[in-house]
């Protein structure tokens, strides 16, 4: 017994510093000695011996840096965890033989692609549990404004102290709990044809109030298997270590082999062939009998072409289904830091836990639910989903919530009902978005507020509409605008009704009186806002328009992504400055350049997401093309309109992403006009007038330059990724290029009408306009710059500035 008490027992588990994962096979050693062992398959290890053999235990693995930890002499028993940092994949000698085993292993993992990847199954369903938290890191007042404490700034001072109380520093760099979400649901699946269906039972949120972001929570969008030939990071495809083409971009080699529950695993490692290309760094183990993988451990290297990003980790584990042959995913993790400014600045630690039970393959249950799909996927959120309570999640999860998750729900709880934190939150959404809340009002954007123009001179505007507090399905909006040299008070007035969110319909009603300033494209910065003057073209004088407008719409969708639009809409123009005046124009009856028009808009985005607000919504896009047709009737004598014509427009477009060779994004549009009108009404070619890119409008063409009455065009942009850039990817610059190109007529009757004016109006008659265009993307992560060159029609213009241009633009992206 006295012997038995003097024994010195050491116990642990290894495990990633980044993704907290167990670390299995890790090799543990005292030094100086022949005494040492393999972590298990669950990274833990244990010793029991009659003394220290030595002073130092050294852990190693392929892939981490050496830990050593010092084991005190009068220590008799020890329980640790080991928290193994990420080193490299390329470390030690590399033994050449004549046979390659790792890349002979990986060819084995494609030859039996058909047999281990889940896809292969008629059908399948599980229920699956999600859990995501993120963190804020590295919060540190003193260092967002260099020798000014932000605690002396208002109205920050008052809420450091409660920020402060809540960052937790226990282990590693402080970091403060912003959001931890739960959600449990039912997952289906059929290849062919194929069908998707997910059923979410329960969410739980703390963080953020938003219920549009709950079917983005659960399995559906996270769908990715290792088998695949490309994986997803972000908004990019990554080549997989288990692509059919994997040795074209890694060097494989094995250096383990295992036995477990007698079962063998060998150890693969690999690594990219070349620098800067979407590719990852990691390891996996590979059953012996059936070459599937039980678990694969991936992570970007610092040159992977993803921005912001610090460390990302992705790990996936397979298990055995009970006949013992069948792997199947049982778990996922995915850990990303994403560090704008820097490892050591503030930042973001997001984690992303995903675990399946209840697994069912090739069951007549799973068809029968998929069979109540009316589209290829649908995701349906229960009623009480978000109404769960506590014994609930209790019995519910697949793996209880950590100590330290615990405590999180419990500060986000704190944070988010502290006066003082709402009232910083409040300023930096006013700062970001434009428009600040008081009460059931909301004002903004301030970025409209000042601006000025040659027509009005130094301009002013406030805005005032209504929020979800006033009402959840009436939404009210006015602004007025003074300008100081033309002395004229403008303003608009609307009204939006939501009856319907799911699918949506709504009613809108406006009435606007002030400068039309051309024409508006998405994307494009405005002419009525604080930014303008810098980014506008010199020498090209202002076109100016006042415009009169009245506007009614119905707008009504369907499940299935088709929408229709009824528009009716009164205008009446009045051409101010540098473009044809109202009196070039006569009439029988009515008033010149004053039209009413019934327009219809059908559209069809299958499978379409949208992230919503309360009233309006943003498009995350569709994975099919989006066609558009709209057909307009210009009706005279409704008021004073004086005009009869039909317009048909028609467009389709598309982003298709072509891993490893980038993404595509194009869109085909075309259109006629039948009747005789002015330049109005006409089809007026989209130019750019401003420095600023815009993708929808011709950079190298002045607005009001081609008016057609039919026409045809195509823009197409090809992002290529690295390119040549590939060389330096410590810059992460992208490649791309554009090509934009357009088609027109006018015919004689509207030449007659629109040419009389004397303004310079140009129609291509049957010409080609071309624009070619490539560029830098991603400079600084945040600056595209665009070199374009007008090709045709030929002669081009004398002015060099019209031949050929540089542009730049803002946008944020992984």
């Amino acid at each position: 017994m006295f012997a038995l008490s003097q024994r010195k027992i050491l116990t642990g588990v290894v495990k990633d510093a980044h993704s907290e994962e167990p670390v299995p096979f890790a090799s543990i050693q005292f030094i100086n000695s022949t005494v040492g062992k393999l972590s298990d398959s669950s990274g833990t290890f244990e010793f029991n011996l009659a003394k220290w053999p030595s002073d130092t235990l050294e852990v190693t693995c392929v892939g981490y840096q050496p830990y050593k930890l010092f084991i005190p002499a009068n220590r008799d028993s020890i329980t640790i965890e080991i928290i193994m940092e990420r080193g490299t994949f390329n470390e030690g000698a590399q033994v050449r033989t004549k046979i390659n085993k790792g890349l002979f292993l990986w060819r084995k993992i494609v030859q039996n692609k058909s047999r281990n990847d889940k896809f292969r199954f008629k059908n399948f369903s599980y229920e699956v549990y999600n859990k995501l938290e993120v963190d804020v890191k590295n919060l540190d007042f003193k260092r967002v404004l260099p020798g000014i404490p932000i605690s002396k700034i208002k109205p920050f001072k008052q809420v450091t102290d409660i920020i402060n109380s809540n960052i937790d520093s226990t282990e590693g760099p402080p970091y403060l709990p912003a959001y931890l979400t739960e959600t449990l649901s039912d997952y289906y699946y059929q290849p062919k044809p194929l069908r998707r269906r997910e059923v979410i039972k329960a969410v739980n949120t703390n963080g953020v109030d938003n219920e549009s972001i709950i079917p983005f929570l659960g399995n559906m969008d996270q769908n990715v298997s290792v088998y695949g030939n490309f994986i997803p990071v972000m908004n990019k495809q990554f080549v997989s270590p288990a692509s059919d083409n994997g040795d074209a971009y890694y060097n494989y080699r094995v250096v383990d082999t295992q036995v477990v529950n007698q079962n063998r695993y060998y150890h693969l490692v690999f690594t990219p062939r070349r620098r800067g290309e979407n590719t990852f760094e990691g390891d996996c183990w590979v059953h012996a009998g059936t070459y599937a993988i039980q678990k694969m451990n991936l992570r970007l290297g610092k040159d992977a072409n993803i921005n912001f990003l610090e460390t990302l980790s992705l790990i996936q584990e397979y298990r055995l289904l009970d006949d013992s042959t069948t792997w199947f995913l049982a778990k996922d993790k995915f850990i990303a830091d994403i560090s704008p400014r820097g490892k050591q600045r503030l930042g973001f630690i997001g984690r992303k836990t995903t675990t399946y039970k209840n697994i069912m393959i090739n069951d007549s249950s799973v068809a029968n639910e998929l069979n109540k799909n009316k589209l290829i996927e649908e995701i349906i959120t229960l009623p009480d989903a978000a109404k769960k309570g506590k014994e609930y999640w209790a019995n519910a999860r697949h793996e209880e919530l950590s100590k330290n998750e615990k405590s999180i729900i419990k500060m986000i709880d704190t944070l988010t009902n502290a006066p003082e934190f709402k009232k910083v939150t409040t300023t930096l959404s006013f700062i970001g978005t434009g428009y600040l809340d008081i009460g059931n009002f909301q004002i903004g954007p301030w970025y409209n507020w000042v601006s000025s123009n040659a027509w009005e001179g130094f301009r002013i505007r406030f805005d005032l509409g209504t929020n979800k507090k006033f009402s959840k399905k009436f939404y009210l909006h006015t602004y007025l605008a003074y300008g100081f040299n033309d002395e004229k008070v403008k303003g608009k007035g609307e009204v939006f009704f939501l009856p319907a969110k799911h699918p949506r319909t709504y009613l809108y009603g406006s009435y606007t009186k002030d400068l039309d300033f051309g024409q508006y494209y998405y994307g494009e910065v405005t002419s009525d806002n604080i930014f303008t003057l810098a980014v506008r073209k010199s020498g090209i004088p202002a076109k100016f328009l006042k415009v009169e407008e009245k506007r009614f719409e119905f707008f009504h969708e369907t499940r299935a992504g088709f929408s229709g639009l009824v528009e009716l809409l009164q205008k009446d123009f009045e051409p101010l400055k540098n473009i044809p005046p109202k009196d070039s124009f006569t009439v029988e009856s009515g008033e010149p350049l004053n039209t009413f028009e019934v327009s219809l808009r059908l559209r069809f985005a299958y499978l379409e997401r949208f992230l919503e607000s309360n009233f309006f919504r943003t498009s995350l896009g569709s994975p099919y093309p989006i066609p558009e047709i709209r057909i307009t009737q210009g009706i005279p004598g409704v008021g004073k309109s004086a005009y009869s014509y039909t317009k048909i427009s028609g467009s389709i477009r598309d982003y298709i992403k072509l891993p490893p060779f980038g993404s595509i994004e194009f869109l085909l549009a075309a259109g006629k006009t039948f009747g005789t009108v002015p330049y109005t009404f006409l089809d007026i070619a989209p130019g750019n007038e401003l420095y600023y890119y815009n993708k929808y409008a011709f950079s190298m063409m002045n607005k009001y330059e081609f008016v057609h009455d039919k026409y045809a065009g195509f823009t197409f942009e090809h992002n290529i990724g690295n390119g040549l850039f590939r060389f330096i990817p410590k810059l992460k610059f992208r490649q791309f290029y554009t090509i934009k190109t357009l088609w027109g007529g006018l015919s004689d009757a509207n030449k007659a009408l629109n040419f009389k004016s004397g303004y310079d109006f140009e129609t291509l008659d049957g010409r080609t306009y071309l624009e070619l265009g490539t560029g830098i993307d991603n400079i600084f992560k945040i600056l595209r710059l665009d070199f374009i060159w007008r090709v045709l029609p030929t002669p081009l213009p004398k002015e060099s500035n019209r031949r050929f241009g540089v542009y730049g633009s803002f946008r944020l992206t992984f």
